[in-house]
């Protein structure tokens, strides 16, 4: 079969009952007729794009050329979605016919899309007409993985042919759609062949968080030209390419009409593939592959996000990266062109579903239904369903944590979701209280934020709001719990009463300074939040005197320190509320932390809670970070010694490369009153290895997963880590390391014993975190090691770790007493625990790949298993068996170099799988 995809003109008299309209008549029949004006790829990169395409596109060259392209034909609009961390644009280019780009009518038929999502003030008649004379809206965007870069050279030559082409095929398309092509939305990785972005973050985790710039104006964007068919353009390992339909698990708030069409233009792709068609027996490389590796169900990704909140089909293509470049950017391009082809010939149906897919989410909000589980691969079955409870209502207390409730009310907001402040408090008959509680008669209050589900984004609401997200299989890719309320350990409940609070639509948002302050007095507000942390790091970097009570965890600044507008401004902006009273500011001085940052053996700087701290402390917060590398410790270096506090992130070694020495000095800092504030894996096994803690890790017990949940924690609220904190608090755990609980120190935060452990998402033997610690405060001389267990940073969007982590870079300076006691001699109990035998780190910043299947299956497992790799460790429990492969780099499983083919292999052999976690 021809490699290439042959472009066949459709017949200008040719009706297309699915409803695509007729092309013109004056459409040419030669499929490679094009308009000379439009800059064919052959003369601006001197060589064609796909078939005899040697290399890959700069991100200089393809900015230029979207640009070229746009002044060139009259068919395109060009501008900027977003500018990234170094600066650089994210420019987009929109195809349509002529006559949909002049002034005016590109903003109706964006405007009438828009319409369609909302049938309470869009009537069906209305929605039909629009369904006969509007364009679909496709977008394409590639290169959201800096080193995958064949779905941006894809993108300009699917560019060309729609700006250009004068076949009645490129006119079929752009009569019925408006194509949004985003060549690459990461060019900061192109440009460093690096997966993430500048900051280490995976930008196709970050969906639903938008906490990276390049994310949050493609959102906006997405916004303002909403979807039905949305394509994200991978690479993969291997020389194969997917594309859906899916793997499961999918998330059973995607609405039917996306899964469905999702399947159907994957039918259109195998159709219009060429190359070697589809993998099977001895066909195995340029060839296609389904139901495989790529699910549709965590809410960071650049499917699930246009799939469960812009109602469209949200695809992941990936073709495999060890193809030539000719070939991997003609597949891309193949499998855009069959898309858009599918896309231009369904138009009328689309949009009628589209609008039905909007109904369908008011009367079910209104009914407080939520949508079934479902499999789509024909072996799987649904082994965890929906329960049958009904939500029409959530609600956001006003409580606490404040500051993070408005975060994600703005969150809830840029994402089109009503949400109102009730204005007389109103009672809830039923409540179920987040954290698996429920209660009755529950008085909301005055102040609090009412999300009702009878509203178009009911399926979003849910799909990011829900306590659980119910999954229905057991295969895990990413993480299994992200509800936000969770995440950002703020009050919370849902109700299925039907219920008519009074209330107001939130149209702003809320903060700022609520009242003045006398000369002589003070302006305080509570530092209990993420927010309330940024702004109290934002006041220090402006030279604003701070002080906090260590009691309340209370902020005060002089009234005199800043202008109130200026105060209003920023404190508004990150949702804080500002109190002014007569009373002069009282407290413990804050001093601004001069922080450092540890960049030695095993800490990855491109990637994980390396990147995370430099957005979080550096970008959000202002803090200058200095690199402290292992020799600056080892050789006591002012890079290291003239630092306050050192933060040393998760990595893959247990002493971060320190000599003796190094772990001496780094044990003297402390004690001279330095703050060491360890994460996850490394940074509490460097602390370990120092002499700082006296906590030990507990061997995980045989079959024990925990696939990014949330817990229930206990929260001691005696030391100053904990300041703000309720005393019941949540804590989100993807599989890290397990703390016996500390004889030196104060356990912060610690899982509960008795029946209040609680937990969401998917695990398996948590009952082992039971009176484990996960956040330890441990004293040593005049200063504190500060050991998480967990990542606070985790993608940034873990509000409550955040707030945590904020609290220990202002820990209060000692007194004189404690600057007095000698720490030159260890405990006895920390000198045990740094010679105590420790777990391997089989999963490096992310987690091992486990295989689980029936014991009686597991010979046959190994076997395969052994085809790839001799380090898989097996052990059995409880009637099932285990293969867990090590996975020091921490890879994902679309990383990985070989985990999709092990678990199709594992298929092929008939071997049941009861759950696949990678």
């Amino acid at each position: 079969m021809s490699a290439t995809l042959t472009l066949t003109p459709a017949s200008p008299a040719q009706a297309d009952p699915a409803g695509a309209k007729k092309p013109p008549q004056q459409c040419d029949a030669d499929p490679n007729a094009h308009v000379a004006a439009v800059p064919a790829p052959e003369q601006f990169f001197g060589f064609p794009l796909g078939k005899g395409q040697s290399r890959v596109l700069t991100t200089e060259e393809i900015k230029k050329y979207v640009d070229a392209v746009g002044r060139a034909s009259d068919r395109v609009v060009t501008g900027t979605v977003a500018h990234s961390v170094t600066g650089q644009e994210l420019p987009y280019a929109i195809v349509s016919d002529s006559h949909n780009m002049v002034p005016g009518q590109l903003k109706k038929i964006a405007d009438q899309i828009r319409s369609l999502r909302d049938p309470r003030s869009l009537k069906a008649d209305k929605a039909a007409r629009i369904a006969d004379d509007s364009p679909a809206v496709v977008w394409i965007a590639g290169n959201v993985h800096g080193g995958e870069k064949s779905g941006a050279d894809a993108a300009l030559k699917t560019l060309y042919e729609l700006a250009g082409g004068l076949s009645c095929d490129v006119a079929k398309r752009n009569d019925n759609l408006v194509t949004v092509i985003m060549p690459t939305q990461n060019p900061d990785g192109r440009d460093a062949s690096r997966r993430t972005n500048e900051y280490g973050f995976d930008l196709n985790r970050d969906w639903f968080a938008r906490t990276q710039p390049e994310t949050d104006g493609k959102i906006e964007m997405l916004r303002r030209f909403p979807p039905q068919v949305f394509v994200d353009a991978h690479e993969m390992g291997g020389r194969q390419y997917f594309f859906p339909p899916n793997a499961d698990p999918i998330h059973h708030e995607i609405a039917d009409q996306p899964v469905d069409w999702i399947n159907r233009i994957g039918a259109a792709n195998a159709a219009g593939f060429g190359y070697n068609g589809a993998c099977a027996g001895a066909v195995t490389t340029e060839c296609y592959f389904n139901y495989a590796t790529y699910d549709l169900f965590y809410m960071g990704y650049g499917d699930t996000v246009p799939s469960a909140g812009f109602g469209a089909a949200g695809m992941t293509f990936e073709k495999g990266s060890s193809s030539s470049v000719e070939d991997r950017v003609q597949q891309q391009f193949n499998t855009q062109w069959a898309t858009t082809g599918w896309a231009a010939d369904n138009r009328r149906e689309i949009l009628n579903g589209y609008y039905s897919i909007w109904r369908t989410a008011l009367a079910e909000g209104a009914a407080g239904t939520l949508e079934p589980n479902e499999v789509v691969q024909p072996a799987n079955t649904v082994r965890f369903p929906v329960p049958d409870i009904k939500i029409r209502s959530y609600f956001l207390l006003p409580d606490r944590q404040l500051g993070d409730v408005r975060r994600l009310v703005e969150r809830l907001r840029r994402m089109d979701v009503e949400v109102y402040r009730v204005k007389k408090p109103v009672k809830v008959p039923s409540a179920r209280v987040f954290g698996g509680r429920t209660a009755d008669d529950v008085t909301v209050p005055e102040g609090a934020y009412w999300i009702p589900m009878d509203q178009p984004q009911k399926h979003w609401i849910q799909a990011i709001m829900g306590e659980d997200p119910y999954v229905p299989f057991p295969y895990f890719y990413d993480v299994s719990s992200w509800s936000n309320p969770l995440l950002a350990g703020v009050n919370a409940i849902s109700t299925g009463d039907e219920l008519s609070p009074k209330a107001d639509l939130v149209k702003d948002v809320e903060g700022g300074v609520a009242s003045a302050a006398p000369k002589g007095g003070s302006y305080s507000y509570p530092m209990d939040s993420a927010a309330a942390s940024e702004l109290t790091f934002r006041l220090l970097g402006a030279g604003v005197p701070l002080t906090r009570d260590l009691g309340s965890g209370a902020v005060s600044l002089p009234a005199t320190a800043m202008n109130r507008g200026e105060l209003d401004k920023l404190a508004r902006s990150l949702g804080v509320t500002v109190e002014g009273g007569a009373s002069p500011a009282s407290g413990a001085a804050l001093r601004t932390p001069d922080a450092g940052l540890f960049a030695g053996t095993g800490v990855s700087t491109t990637s994980g809670s390396y990147g995370e701290a430099r957005y979080v402390l550096g970008d959000r917060w202002g803090l200058g970070l200095t690199p402290v590398t292992t020799a600056d410790i080892n050789d006591n270096t002012p890079a290291f010694t003239e630092r306050t506090v050192l933060l040393v992130p998760d990595g893959s070694s247990s002493n971060g490369g320190l000599t003796a020495q190094g772990l001496a000095n780094l044990r003297q800092w402390v004690a001279a009153g330095g703050t060491y504030v360890g994460l996850r894996n490394e940074g509490t096994r460097v602390a370990r290895a120092a002499g700082l803690t006296s906590t030990t890790e507990k061997t995980k017990p045989t079959g024990y997963q925990v696939i990014g949940s949330h817990f229930r924690v206990d929260v001691e609220q005696g030391s100053p880590v904990s300041l703000g904190r309720p005393a019941e608090d949540f804590q989100f755990n993807n599989g890290d390391p397990i703390l016996n609980p500390s004889q030196t120190g104060v356990n912060v935060l610690t899982y509960p014993t008795d029946d209040t452990f609680w937990s969401n998402g998917y695990s398996v033997g948590a009952e082992a975190l039971k009176g484990t610690a996960s956040l330890v405060d441990e004293p040593t001389g005049a200063g504190h090691a500060v050991l998480f267990a967990y990542n606070p940073l985790f993608r940034a969007y873990n509000e409550n770790g955040i707030h945590l982590l904020a609290n220990a870079l202002l820990y209060p300076a000692a007194t004189s007493q404690a600057k007095q006691r000698s720490a030159t001699t260890p405990d006895p109990a920390r000198v045990a625990a740094a010679s105590a035998e420790e777990p391997p780190n089989l999963g490096g910043q992310w987690r091992p790949i486990v295989i689980q299947v029936a014991d009686a299956d597991l010979a046959r497992t190994r076997a395969v298993v052994e085809r790839y790799t001799d380090t898989a460790l097996t052990a059995s429990a409880d009637g099932s068996s285990y293969a867990t492969i090590p996975n020091p780099d921490g890879l994902s499983a679309d990383e990985h170099p070989f985990v999709r083919d092990l678990v199709r292999d594992l298929g092929a052999a008939g071997i049941p799988l009861r759950s696949v976690v990678a």
